[in-house]
This record gives C-alpha cells, sequence and structure tokens, in this order.
C-alpha cells in the first residue's frame, strides 16, 4: 500500500470532478479539456510533491483552459473540463494505462502514485475518471438526439522544454486514424503565426489520443487534438490571441469540408 494512498478522495467542499459550461452553445463544436487544473485532491496529501513539481506542467497543461474558455465564448461550444490534476487521474488515459496515474513524469517521481492499491485505482478512476467520460458522452449524446453531432476538439498544451530538449514547434493538430479534420486544419494554417506541424510534439503512437478514440471515433464524429507550447500562453492577451486563431483554422477547416456552418458568438 502506498505512503499517500487516499481513504477519501473528493470532499463536498472540493465539488465534482468535472465542469460542463455553455451546454446549450449553438456551435457544431464541441470543446475538450482534460488537463485543465492542477489542483489536487486533497485525499492524495499532495501526492508527496513539492511546490515546484506541483505546479509544474507534469501538473497541468498551463493555459489550456484559458484557451479553452476563450474558445467556447468566440465560437458559443459547450466545453468540459476535468477538475483535478492530471497526475490524481489523467483523463486522456484508459484506466489500464501507466500513465492514467503515473509514477513519474519526465524527471520528476510522483511518491503518491507508488504502488498504489486496486482498490485505490479503482477509487480514482471511479470519483475522477468515470464522471469526466459520462459527463463528455452526455454532452455527445444529447446534441447527436439533437440531430446534431458535434465536432470533438481537445485543447493541450506542452512544454517548450522536455528532457532538456527545445521543442520548435508551436502548435500540434494530432490525430488517431481519423485525419480528415486535422488534414483541413493544416490546410488552413495561414490562419496562424504559429508553426504548426502534424503529430508534434506527440502523436497517437504516444497513447495520447485516448478521448479522440473513445468518444469520437466509434461515433463517427470529425475530431481533432490540438497542443500549443505553453510559453505562447503566459499571458490573457497570448491566451486571446491563440483562442483566436484557433477559432479561425477551424472555422475555414470545418468550412472546407461543406459541414455546418459554425455561428461565432455575437458577444466574442
Amino acid at each position: 500500500m502506498g505512503q499517500y494512498e487516499e481513504t477519501q478522495l473528493l470532499s463536498a467542499e472540493e465539488g465534482a470532478a468535472v465542469a460542463v459550461t455553455n451546454q446549450e452553445g449553438s456551435s457544431p463544436f464541441l470543446i475538450v479539456c482534460e488537463h485543465a487544473s492542477k489542483t489536487i485532491p486533497a485525499g492524495l496529501g499532495g501526492l508527496g510533491l513539492d511546490a515546484g513539481a506541483a505546479n509544474s506542467h507534469i501538473a497541468w497543461d498551463p493555459g489550456a483552459l484559458a484557451v479553452a474558455t476563450e474558445l467556447s465564448q468566440i465560437l458559443d461550444a459547450p466545453l468540459v473540463e476535468a477538475r483535478f490534476s492530471r497526475l490524481a487521474y489523467d483523463c486522456n488515459r484508459p484506466p489500464e494505462a501507466a500513465g492514467a496515474m503515473p509514477e513519474k513524469s519526465e524527471i520528476y517521481d510522483i511518491p503518491g502514485n507508488r504502488n498504489l492499491s486496486p482498490e485505490a485505482r479503482a477509487r480514482r478512476v471511479r470519483e475522477l475518471y468515470e464522471p469526466f467520460s459520462r459527463a463528455l458522452t452526455n454532452a455527445i449524446t444529447t446534441r447527436v438526439l439533437q440531430g446534431r453531432p458535434p465536432v470533438l476538439v481537445t485543447i493541450h498544451s506542452f512544454t517548450p522544454v522536455y528532457f532538456g530538449e527545445q521543442r520548435e514547434v508551436e502548435l500540434g493538430i494530432l490525430h488517431d486514424e481519423d485525419t480528415t479534420l486535422a488534414d483541413a486544419m493544416l490546410a488552413n494554417a495561414d490562419k496562424t503565426t504559429m508553426l504548426a506541424r502534424r503529430n508534434e510534439p506527440y502523436g497517437a503512437a504516444d497513447g495520447v489520443t485516448h478521448t479522440l478514440k473513445l468518444h469520437a471515433i466509434p461515433n463517427g464524429l470529425l475530431n481533432v487534438m490540438i497542443e500549443v507550447r505553453n510559453d505562447l500562453l503566459t499571458t490573457g492577451a497570448e491566451q486571446k490571441k491563440v483562442a483566436a486563431e484557433l477559432a479561425d483554422m477551424l472555422r475555414a477547416a470545418l468550412s472546407s469540408l461543406e459541414t455546418t456552418p459554425v455561428t461565432e458568438n455575437s458577444n466574442a
């Protein structure tokens, strides 16, 4: 049994594991942010991390939620976000994946994830992953039943330096087996000032497309995973700029595929 194994995960004060905003948005897009928060549930004792690790990119995707929120407003799209750190449970990984509750992330050890009992793992799946997955399933199902299947867009950020190596790419357009929307976005890369590349700095072989594989591809939904280098997201102005460029790319991509036109929020 791990030293930091929890007896209780989420308290009533901490609230739900997932938040859904703008549920009735008119856009064909559905925005997802799996790594929105660095908050570690109190019942996990901070996972044994020091402040530097707990606030670093291993705990969350800095700037991703701000971009996702802005994008949701620009496009008038629903947003589904995970409210707790991916170190407690990474909602973009299936329960059987080692990365769902990693014992190490990049150069950082995660003491509170070592030697977890099956019961402790199951508790995190039950209280963190399953509510998130259900909320996303419900958001998709609602729109499908309304006759407007959503276009699934997941928003992430990545560190500019990984294992000491500088990353040149600024915008990653990621896909799994369905390349349709990613292809269309890359064909509209002139809509962004960022250096955009396909499946960088990660790709499907790295196990990062779980949300797309579980929720989009089996349902025949257009889908894409977007990665933005987080040094481009350090201020509110930068976050708004990136969101505006992504909105332009997504609108143009969808228009080129001759699907339902995107409705812009007049208040954005």
